[in-house]
């Protein structure tokens, strides 16, 4: 009864991924038609072909990957780093220090936009692909997932390592890191499929088609055409972003449960 109850709900949400796939590959007749086609019979790509004739959405694809790759290496280096630093090393004012860093995730980022903005803008990087990785490579979220990861592997590793000559950043690099691939490959999953559907800052300091991510691209997609592009244009555009994060998932679904569910459980 319970396992119908999870499946049922399970399909449920699948109802919404259906319904846009469907409606990206259907013409614009049958996505007006009423009442609506759940299994249409006339199915076309001249949807995406229209999507990427009206806005540069291969360019834009190239933008968010660029963004999403130094994003997601960017902010494990640093985040493991700094994880490593607040799990293992003794110094003063080690936990006061880390208890102000998690107050930064009850700051909104719409409260920090205008500082990095001014930022940004004194760096001249207006309008420019580093104005939006470079904020995003101090993860907090990140950090405290990765420091209680590697507060359950044991110090005696740490301990062997110094008896054979190894420093910090070698203890960090060749002992912890290969340690904690699960939850860095939560993370992976988690930084990629935050900053691939992020619009707020994209939005904030970018401004020209060509700079754009894809989920400003969508945007444009339909303001450019005064809103007239068609709704399955649109559908057809949204599904090109939306599928490579579901492959994602998809590959790293296990890793991902597992790096959270260790990392909690400690």
């Amino acid at each position: 009864m319970v396992i119908s109850f999870v499946v049922g709900f399970g399909l449920l949400g699948l109802v919404p991924l259906y319904w846009m796939f469907t409606n990206a590959l259907e013409t614009s007749q049958d996505s007006l038609s009423t009442p609506p086609v759940w299994f249409p019979t006339h199915l076309t790509l001249a949807n995406f072909h229209r999507a990427l004739q009206d806005v540069p959405l291969v360019q834009m694809f190239l933008n968010s990957l660029e963004v999403t790759s130094i994003i997601v290496v960017g902010s494990l280096l640093v985040g493991s780093a700094a994880a490593y630093g607040f799990a293992r090393l003794r110094f003063g004012g080690n936990g006061p220090l880390f208890s102000l860093l998690l107050a930064g995730i009850m700051i909104p980022a719409q409260v920090a936009v205008v500082p990095i903005f001014v930022v940004m803008r004194n760096l001249h990087l207006i309008n420019q692909l580093p104005s939006i990785w470079l904020p995003g490579l101090v993860n907090v979220l990140l950090i405290f997932l990765l420091r209680q990861y590697i507060m359950s592997i044991p110090r005696d590793l740490d301990e062997a390592a110094f008896m054979d000559g190894a420093g910090y950043f070698a203890i960090w690099w060749r002992v912890i890191l290969p340690l904690t691939r699960p939850a860095l490959l939560a993370g992976t999953v988690f930084v990629a499929q935050t900053y691939w559907n992020d619009f707020f800052w994209p939005s904030v300091f970018l401004s020209t088609p060509s700079h754009m991510t894809l989920p400003v691209g969508l945007v444009e997609l339909q303001s450019d055409t005064g809103g007239g592009a068609g709704a399955t244009v649109i559908f057809a555009a949204i599904a090109l972003v939306v599928l490579p994060v579901m492959v994602l998932m998809l590959m790293c679904q296990r890793w991902l449960v597992r790096g959270i569910s260790l990392a909690a459980g400690r």
